[in-house]
C-alpha cells in the first residue's frame, strides 16, 4: 500500500484506510487538475458519474470512492450525511449524494472527505441514490458554494443531494405535515390549486398536476422523528397561515420518501401572510354556508365525552363553539346552511339548539328550522338557521332520502323564506354529498385516477336526482329562486358540479368574477369543496360572493382541539378545516 497524504488530518485507523485507497495517493496530474475527469488517477470517481443522468445510478452495486465536501451531517436524524464535490463538467448531473454507514466520525460541515462504499437506491418513486460508506478519512476543511436557483427546475434530479439557495419567493401552501412531521408545503410561482379546481377531469386536470409536482418543494426540518417538540427553523415565529412567502431558503435537496424536498440547514425567513377582515358583500339578502367540521356535544350536559367526532372533552366543545359563533356573527348572514353537526335531534340537548342558543347568548335573533326528525341516518346532518328578524319561513322544510341520500350522501334540507321587510320569496337547499375517502368504493366508484378521488360515481349520481328533486319544487313555495349551498365534495370543474351548470344553474363565484376561489387546502393544494350554485332566475339577483380565509389556510395550533388558544379560543381563526361562504342577493 502507498503511504497516506501527509494533507490528510484526523485520519482512521490503517486497517479502514487500507481498504479505502484505491491507488494510493499520489496527486492528480496537472491535465486531470485542470478539468474533469470521470475517475482520477487516484481511483476517485467523481460523484456526477455516480449519479448519472437518469433516476437510478449506471453504477447501482458497485463499490466506489469518491470525495467532496460535508454540507450537512444529519446521520443522527436522517441516518446519514452529505457530500458535494467540484463538478464533473456536466451539467446534467448531481454533484452530491448521501452517505450512510461506515466507522462513527464527529463530522461537520466544511469537512472534505473520502469515501469508499457500494452505491445503491432507497425509495420507490423518485429514488435517492446513497452511498453505503465502507471507510472514511477526513482530509481537512473545505468548502462549496451553494447553487442559486430563481425558479422551479424542470428536472430535480440534476440538484439531488446539492446544497442550493433559492432566490425565488416560495409561497407556504400547505402545513398539514409541520406538527407531525417538521414539514411545509412551499411552490414556486404561488399558491397551488387542485387540478380539477381550473380543469376539467383527464388530460387537462393531468397536465396541471404535474406542473404543480415541478413547482413544489416541500421545506423539511432534517428530523426522520414525529411530533417534534419545537420546529427549529421557525425560529420562535408561528407557525405561518398559508399563502406566507419564504425569501432565500436555504438548504440540501432531497428525495426522501418520493418527494423532493429541501432539508434546511438555516432558519427561514417568512413574511406572513395577513388573516383577511370578514368580507363585506353588497345585497339586502345574504345567504352563507359553512362546514363546521364536526360540531358534537357529548349528550348535551357536559358529558358523553369522547364522542365518535369532533370535541374530545367539554373543554374543547366550549372553545369550538366560540370560534364558530365568532365565525358565523362575523359574517352576519340572515340564513345558513350548516355540514357536519352532529345527527342528534332538534331538542334542547342537541348540537344544533346550543349552537344557537350561543349564538343569541347576550341577545340574539337566531333561530334554525326543524325537520322534525334527521334529516338522515348519517352521524352527520345538515341544518339551516336564520335571523327571525329579517327573515320569515315559507311552509314546510323538505327532505330528499333514498338512493344515494343517508347511507353515503347526507339527506339535504330546503326550506322557502321571505323577507320581513318584504320582497321575493327564496329556496335555501343545505347540501352534503360523499366525501372523496375510499373507504368500501367499489366498480364506478373506485378512484378512476382522473382527478375526483372515489365516489365520483355516486356524488355525480346525488347531483342529478338532487337537481331532479328541485325541479318538482318540494318546498310547494313555487319560487324559481334557488339557491343549493354547502359542500358537494367535488371540486369546481368535476362532474357533480358540472350536472347542474350543463342545465344553466351558475356557480355565484364565477358569476360574481372572484378570482381565485377556494374555501379548502389539501396536500398544499386549493380549491373549492364548498359551492353556491344558483337557479337562472335567482343568478339573475346575485350582487355578490365571498370566501372568508378564516380557516384553510390556518395551521392546526390555531384550532379548537389545541389548549395554548388560551383566551383567544373566542375568535374565528381556525373554527373549521373549511372557510365559510356567503353570498349576496337583490331581493
Amino acid at each position: 500500500m502507498r503511504p497516506p497524504c501527509p494533507a490528510f488530518a484526523r485520519l482512521l485507523p490503517a486497517l479502514l484506510l487500507s481498504t479505502l485507497l484505491l491507488a494510493g495517493c499520489e496527486t492528480p496530474s496537472a491535465e486531470s487538475a485542470g478539468r474533469p475527469a470521470a475517475v482520477r488517477a487516484d481511483g476517485v470517481v467523481a460523484i456526477g458519474t455516480v449519479q448519472g443522468r437518469g433516476e437510478t445510478s449506471p453504477l447501482l452495486g458497485q463499490v466506489v470512492t469518491v470525495e467532496g465536501v460535508v454540507t450537512g451531517n444529519f446521520r443522527q436524524h436522517l441516518g446519514g450525511w452529505f457530500i458535494q464535490d467540484a463538478g464533473d463538467g456536466d451539467d446534467a448531473t448531481s454533484d452530491a449524494i448521501f452517505v450512510t454507514g461506515g466507522p462513527s466520525l464527529e463530522l461537520r460541515a466544511g469537512d472534505r472527505v473520502r469515501v469508499r462504499g457500494q452505491v445503491s437506491e432507497t425509495g420507490e418513486r423518485g429514488p435517492l441514490t446513497t452511498l453505503q460508506a465502507e471507510a472514511v478519512t477526513v482530509e481537512g476543511r473545505g468548502q462549496v458554494a451553494p447553487v442559486v436557483l430563481t425558479a422551479a427546475p424542470h428536472d430535480w434530479e440534476r440538484f439531488e443531494g446539492m446544497s442550493v439557495r433559492i432566490d425565488a419567493p416560495l409561497t407556504i401552501s400547505g402545513q398539514h405535515d409541520l406538527a407531525r412531521r417538521g414539514v411545509l408545503h412551499a411552490s414556486f410561482d404561488g399558491r397551488l390549486f387542485t387540478p380539477t379546481e381550473v380543469a376539467r377531469p383527464g388530460p387537462d386536470a393531468a397536465r396541471i398536476a404535474q406542473d404543480n409536482a415541478r413547482r413544489r418543494l416541500l421545506l423539511d426540518d432534517a428530523r426522520d422523528r414525529e411530533h417534534p417538540r419545537e420546529i427549529w427553523y421557525l425560529d420562535g415565529q408561528p407557525p405561518p397561515r398559508a399563502g406566507s412567502v419564504v425569501t432565500g431558503a436555504e438548504g440540501i435537496v432531497d428525495q426522501r420518501w418520493g418527494e423532493v424536498r429541501l432539508q434546511l440547514t438555516a432558519p427561514l425567513k417568512i413574511q406572513p401572510a395577513a388573516r383577511p377582515q370578514p368580507p363585506k358583500v353588497p345585497g339586502n339578502v345574504h345567504v352563507a354556508a359553512f362546514n363546521l367540521e364536526n360540531l358534537f356535544n357529548g349528550d348535551g350536559r357536559d358529558g358523553g365525552f369522547p364522542t365518535p367526532r369532533g370535541a374530545r372533552n367539554p373543554a374543547e366543545l366550549q372553545r369550538q363553539v366560540a370560534k364558530l359563533v365568532a365565525t358565523i356573527r362575523a359574517l352576519d348572514p340572515d340564513v345558513a346552511a350548516l355540514m357536519e353537526l352532529e345527527n342528534d335531534g332538534y331538542g334542547p340537548e342537541s348540537s344544533l339548539a346550543q349552537l344557537v342558543a350561543a349564538l343569541n347568548a347576550g341577545g340574539g335573533d337566531w333561530t334554525f328550522v326543524d325537520g322534525g326528525r334527521g334529516p338522515g341516518t348519517d352521524e352527520i346532518r345538515v341544518g339551516i338557521v336564520y335571523r327571525r328578524t329579517r327573515l320569515r319561513p315559507v311552509g314546510a322544510p323538505a327532505t330528499l332520502e333514498g338512493g344515494p341520500f343517508g347511507q353515503r350522501s347526507r339527506v339535504p334540507l330546503a326550506q322557502a323564506f321571505v323577507p320581513v321587510r318584504g320582497g321575493a320569496t327564496f329556496v335555501v337547499v343545505a347540501n352534503h354529498f360523499k366525501s372523496k375517502g375510499c373507504s368500501e368504493a367499489e366498480g364506478a366508484n373506485r378512484d378512476q385516477k382522473d382527478g375526483q378521488a372515489c365516489w365520483n360515481a355516486l356524488r355525480t349520481d346525488s347531483a342529478r336526482r338532487l337537481l331532479a328533486w328541485i325541479g318538482r319544487d318540494p318546498t310547494r313555495s313555487g319560487s324559481d329562486l334557488t339557491a343549493i349551498v354547502g359542500d358537494f365534495n367535488a371540486y369546481a370543474k368535476e362532474d357533480p358540479v358540472q350536472v347542474f351548470l350543463d342545465q344553466g344553474w351558475k356557480d355565484a363565484f364565477a358569476a360574481a368574477n372572484v378570482a381565485d376561489p377556494y374555501s379548502f387546502v389539501f396536500d398544499g393544494q386549493a380549491g373549492r369543496l364548498d359551492h353556491a350554485l344558483l337557479s337562472p332566475a335567482l343568478a339573475a339577483r346575485l350582487a355578490g360572493a365571498a370566501k372568508w380565509h378564516s380557516n384553510a389556510d390556518e395551521p392546526d395550533s390555531s384550532g379548537y382541539q389545541h389548549a395554548n388558544t388560551g383566551d383567544r379560543a373566542a375568535n374565528a381563526w381556525r373554527s373549521s378545516d373549511h372557510d365559510p361562504l356567503v353570498v349576496g342577493f337583490n331581493l
